[in-house]
């Protein structure tokens, strides 16, 4: 059995994705795991390159093309969908995230006892610039204030969870930015580690003010609706005919 499925959305990661699958495979050296890297419309070689990489690797790696670029979240979903790990490691493919960080937050997922969970990063000392640090900050603040979470940074992308819990979050776009307000809405527990965070070797951010503003502040009032039109049943009795 597959212990560990490590899910990576990758566009135009060319110069990232080699070193990070290596990473990835140390980190992992003692684990069963696959990795399954969704190139969502790429106009480099990320696909080629981790393909190149994952010769020397012990873990099975999946490349999946979107033909056009849908976005992290349907990256991730893509992904999610032909895993086969009993758990789920999200990571983002720019190299920011550490893989060494992983069983550490799988040793806290070991401990979690609900049937739903997310063990989520808490990045520290980040190597963002100073503007990028205060969007964070800001957003942060605002989306617990209102969503609840208990998450001090919901914008981290290593995250640890199982797969039946991941593909029975709601699907929109942008929606793994909410994943511990969607856990928490199923009823689950929700907890974070805190873990290194690394600069930005190669390549550019997907992200500005303008896709972190308007567009989350409109995601936020959206999983508002979804936590306030949820119903959690609480099962008295399960009984059964005979079988014959």
């Amino acid at each position: 059995m597959i212990e560990f499925s490590v899910i990576l959305p990758a566009k135009d990661e060319a110069d990232n994705i080699g070193v990070l699958l290596k990473e990835i495979d140390s980190a992992l050296a003692a684990s069963r795991y696959e990795v399954i890297l969704v190139d969502d419309g790429s106009s480099d070689a990320t696909a080629e390159r981790a393909l190149i990489a994952a010769k020397t690797m012990q873990g099975q790696v999946s490349v999946i093309q979107h033909a056009l670029s849908c976005g992290q979240s349907t990256a991730l979903y893509t992904a999610a969908q032909h895993a086969r790990g009993e758990l789920i490691v999200v990571l983002d493919a720019d190299g920011q995230n550490d893989p060494a960080d992983i069983p550490s937050l799988k040793q806290t997922a070991d401990k979690m006892k609900s049937h739903h969970f997310c063990v989520i990063g808490h990045r520290q000392e980040r190597k963002d610039t100073a503007w990028k640090r205060f969007q964070s900050r800001v957003a942060n603040r605002f989306r617990q204030a209102v969503l609840k979470d208990n998450t001090p940074d919901t914008g981290c992308g290593l995250k640890i969870l199982p797969r039946h819990t991941y593909l029975q979050l709601p699907y929109f776009h942008h929606m793994h930015r909410f994943v511990p307000a969607l856990v928490k809405r199923m009823g689950g527990e929700v907890t974070s580690v805190p873990v290194n965070h690394r600069a930005r070797l190669q390549g550019v951010s997907k992200y500005n003010a303008w896709n972190r503003g308007l567009a989350g502040l409109l995601d936020i009032m959206g999983v508002l609706w979804l936590i306030y039109r949820s119903r959690k049943p609480q099962i008295k009795a399960i009984k059964r005919s005979q079988e014959f």
